[in-house]
This record gives C-alpha cells, sequence and structure tokens, in this order.
C-alpha cells in the first residue's frame, strides 16, 4: 500500500499559548554582597507549563536496526516496544517506520496515526526481521529525507528514535546532519557503539542518549522518552541575558557546561537556544557576574546588574520577547555568612554542574585504564554532597547520590566498565548537559534526574504492558484527561499567571505614580 509523503494530521487541540514558558525568580549563590569588588553566581530558570493541552504535533521517525545481532530476544523486545509507541500516538501525530541493515528501508511515510494506521503499523513491525550487517548513515540519511520531503510542518515537532545494538559495518553516521530535529539514541547491550550513539544525539539539539542493559526490555526507555514528545509545549525557547553596568557589573560570564548553543554579541549580550521544552520541564543557567567596587558614599541598595528575558513559539504563533526579570542584588557593607534557602538551592545547581564534570573527566580516566583514578574522583563528587543542605526535600540530592553510587559501581573492572559502566557514563553526560532525562540503563529507576510528570506516569504504563501487552494501553489524549482532572487548574493556570502577573505589574506602576512627589512650579 502507498501513501503520500506527507499525510495530513488531525486538527491540534488550540488553546492560548500565553505564559507556556516563564522565567522563575532568579536566586543567587549568595543573599547579598559587599560594596567592595566582589563575585557572585546567579541561577536563572525557566519552567515550562505543567500541562499539555497546548502542545505541538508530533512528526516520528523511528530508525530500527535489524542486523542480524538483533535476532531473537531482542527482536521481540523492539516489537513490544513499538507497539507501546504505536499505541500511545494519537491522529493529531505522525509516525514513519525505517529499518536499516546492509541499507534503509522505508517501510512508511509519515502516517497521521487513526486507528487504522495503528493497526497497519502494527502489522509491519511485527513483520520484521533480523538479519545482515549495520548501515546506521543510510537510516540517518533516510530520515532526512522524510522530514525534507514534509509539506506540514507548522506546529509540529521533528524528531527521532534511533535504536542499534551493535557497531557500525558502513560509513560514519555523525556525517548526517538532520537539522533542527531531535534525535533520541538508544544502545541496547554490551556491544553496542554507545560512543557513537552518544555522539549522534548531542549533535541533535535537545536529543539524549539511553543505554539498554542486555536482557532488559526496550519497552521502558522507548516509554519514557515518547512521553516528553508526547508534551512538547513550546519550541525555539531562547533565553536572553543582557548586562546592566551601571550598577556595579564589571563582567558577566555563563559558563560552557552545557550542549546548548550560546552566542554573545558585541554588547555582551548573551543569548541561549535551548530548542523545545516539554511540558514540566525546566532549564537552569548559571551566570557568574564580578562586580566592581561601589563608589565611595555608597549606602546599602538593590543592585540591577542584568536584565533576563525570554522568547518561544508554539503552535505557530512566536511569542516574542516576554516581560523582562532583573537580576537584581542586595549590595551592603556588611554581606550575611550564612546562606538563606534560595542560595542553598543555588549551591545544589552548582554542585550538580560539577558532578556531571566529574563523571565526565571519570569517563576519560576510566577508558585509559585507570579504574583507581575514576573512582576517586566519583568518591570525591560523592563526599561534595554531603555539604549540601536543602531545606524542603532530598530528591536532587538523592538522585545525584544514587547516580554516583551506581557509577563506582559499574567501574569495579574493565570488563564490567566497558558493558555498563562507559554508556552508564555517556546517558548521565548527556542528561546533565541537555537537562533532559536518558535512561542510564538502571533497572532499579533511582535516578530519576530531569524526568517529566508524563515520562514517571509512561513508565508505570509500560511495567504494566510489559507484563501484558494484550492489555489495552490509554492513548496521549486519556493521559491528558487524567492530568486534567488530578489538577483542574492545571489547563489554564499558565495563561491565569500570565494575566495576573500583568496585572501586578500594573497595579505597581499604578502605586509608583501616585507615591511620586508632586511637581511644582
Amino acid at each position: 500500500m502507498m501513501f503520500a509523503d506527507d499525510e495530513n494530521p488531525a486538527p491540534l487541540n488550540k488553546g492560548s499559548t500565553k505564559g507556556l514558558v516563564k522565567i522563575k525568580k532568579p536566586a543567587y549563590s549568595r543573599d547579598d554582597v559587599s560594596l567592595k569588588a566582589d563575585e557572585v553566581t546567579a541561577v536563572v530558570e525557566l519552567n515550562a507549563a505543567p500541562s499539555a493541552v497546548v502542545r505541538e504535533g508530533l512528526d516520528l521517525v523511528v530508525v530500527l536496526d535489524v542486523s542480524g545481532s538483533m535476532a531473537a530476544e531482542k527482536l521481540v523486545s523492539m516489537k513490544q516496544a513499538m507497539q507501546f509507541v504505536i499505541m500511545k500516538l494519537t491522529p493529531v501525530d505522525r509516525l514513519s517506520i525505517v529499518t536499516c541493515n546492509n541499507s534503509a528501508k522505508r517501510h512508511c511515510a509519515l502516517r497521521s496515526m487513526t486507528v487504522d494506521a495503528q493497526k497497519e503499523l502494527k502489522a509491519v513491525v511485527d513483520g520484521l526481521e533480523a538479519y545482515g550487517g549495520t548501515n546506521i548513515k543510510s537510516g540517518l540519511e533516510t530520515a532526512r529525507a522524510i522530514f525534507a520531503a514534509r509539506n506540514i510542518v507548522k506546529s509540529r515537532s521533528a524528531n527521532v528514535f534511533l535504536l542499534s545494538d551493535g557497531q557500525q559495518t558502513a560509513n560514519e553516521a555523525t556525517d548526517v546532519d538532520l537539522g533542527s530535529a531531535g534525535v533520541y539514541t538508544f544502545g541496547l547491550g554490551k556491544d553496542s557503539d554507545h560512543k557513537l550513539l552518544s555522539d549522534i544525539a548531542k549533535k541533535s539539539p535537545g536529543g539524549t542518549f539511553s543505554t539498554v542493559v542486555d536482557g532488559s526490555n526496550l519497552t521502558k526507555p522507548f516509554a519514557q522518552m515518547l512521553g516528553g514528545l508526547l508534551t512538547v509545549v513550546a519550541q525555539d525557547v531562547r533565553l536572553i541575558l543582557t548586562p546592566k553596568k551601571a550598577d556595579g557589573l564589571k563582567d558577566m560570564v555563563v559558563p560552557e557546561d552545557t550542549d546548548y548553543t550560546k552566542t554573545t554579541d558585541a554588547a555582551g549580550v548573551i543569548t541561549i537556544h535551548f530548542g523545545t521544552l516539554f511540558s514540566g520541564e525546566s532549564r537552569k543557567v548559571t551566570v557568574k557576574m564580578t562586580l566592581s567596587e561601589c563608589a565611595v558614599g555608597t549606602t546599602r541598595h538593590d543592585a540591577v546588574l542584568a536584565e533576563a528575558q525570554h522568547s518561544y513559539s508554539a503552535q505557530s504563533i512566536v511569542q516574542g520577547l516576554q516581560t523582562p526579570e532583573n537580576l537584581k542584588i542586595f549590595r551592603t557593607p556588611n554581606p550575611a555568612t550564612v546562606a538563606g534557602s534560595k542560595a542553598r538551592w543555588v549551591l545544589a545547581e552548582l554542585a550538580r554542574r560539577r558532578q556531571a564534570e566529574a563523571i565526565r573527566k571519570a569517563m576519560a580516566l576510566a577508558d585509559t585504564g585507570d579504574l583507581d583514578g575514576a573512582r576517586y574522583l566519583l568518591v570525591d563528587a560523592q563526599n561534595a554532597l554531603e555539604d549540601v543542605l536543602l531545606d524542603d526535600g532530598q530528591k536532587l540530592i538523592d538522585s545525584l547520590r544514587a547516580e554516583l553510587v551506581q557509577l563506582i559501581k559499574l567501574m569495579a573492572s574493565k570488563q564490567l566498565y566497558e558493558a555498563q559502566g562507559r554508556p552508564y557514563a555517556l546517558a548521565s553526560d548527556t542528561s546533565h548537559a541537555r537537562q533532559r532525562f536518558a535512561d542510564r540503563g538502571d533497572v532499579t529507576d533511582t535516578v530519576r534526574l530531569f524526568a517529566t510528570p508524563r515520562m514517571d506516569t509512561y513508565l508505570e504504563q509500560a511495567k504494566q504492558f510489559d507484563k501484558d501487552p494484550t492489555k489495552p494501553l490509554p492513548s496521549a489524549a486519556d493521559d491528558v484527561k487524567e492530568e486534567i482532572a488530578a489538577n483542574p487548574m492545571a489547563a489554564f493556570s499558565s495563561e491565569l499567571a500570565f494575566y495576573l502577573r500583568n496585572a501586578i505589574e500594573a497595579l505597581q506602576a499604578i502605586e509608583k505614580m501616585v507615591a511620586a512627589p508632586t511637581a511644582t512650579a
């Protein structure tokens, strides 16, 4: 059966796109700073709406390795994971299936996932066979051609799932540029080329690498990433940081510790491109600021050091630069010596970033055979977490500790490191750098860094599906209804917050006008 290259999807559930992404009030590594020359680190956080009532349509190309090594249990696991994906998609979403062994084959164009399409694509998946070599490059090139042929691109998010269990046997897959499409890669088993898959994911905007341990089921990692892609609430998300040097700012720097595109113009304005945001996701940016000494006679005051603004698009509507948020800190002759609760949250974020760097350095040592040195680095990172104290909850710190404990175990021997330790570290690396969930191959699911509520829901659904694949799954539309029933305000809380904020700002402006002294003749 032949289908058009660009089958029309069902219309999106339209709604207000205002307030889908917001800047949280900036926090600082110190509660106040000196009037003398000083330094402070700020964290600017972007938060996506907690509801996916208004979301982008998904165009997903799944590239499946069906080489000879994918036979038997691996092929069964792959087919079951794909059944889950097919069943979760709605007519708003489109799916194309591509397989690769010696060469690539497109089994269907982007199809709107109607009930009939679901049945037909389930049959396509059921009929897949494993044989031949592993030509990943041809699979990615086919995915690129599918996206290039799209006529319908508005309000749609282009993404790729790439699964492989072995080493590529032809060409160089990292040469393929998929443009703005996010590529989410999955390495199945110890013989997979984990480094290659990680590099492919990191080359794309927002993509992550997940590892799947031999004998594990693919449904869980597939399901969780799908839970993100079915809740894309904003695209082309940008954060713009503008320095304000009139009040003591000498220098402002965003450290090079993420995989996001960052530019700085001649005036020192920093623009960071985040790509897409899933419902419930956040992005934190650390800003290191060096302050000059205040002029003689200056008293304690609020110093505005920079301005943060963001922009994004949703459902083809460009939400231009939003209301700016001032990066403002109190300067005083006698700064506090004990960090308050907000400062401790900043210190926790800095600790997370240091841990990500420690994992990268430990991986580099382990790759040279220095497993002892790698473990020492991770133990040092573990000890550093003991100094991080948070007021309300230890979820972040507990996940960070669990990640280090598992990595240290997986570096006990060269064999264990190469089979599980390296892929675990690579998955951790892309997850930290992108601030997006990646499955680390931990069957206990203790590390939930950056997982969204929908991902948590799909994890539980995947577990039940693996127990009984014949049991019907709720659709993505059903998932939205359940979320609204659990939190009725979520459906319009973002728009409500937007208008409330505007009202508050208007009242504040009126208050200033009333309080201003009357001009005299």
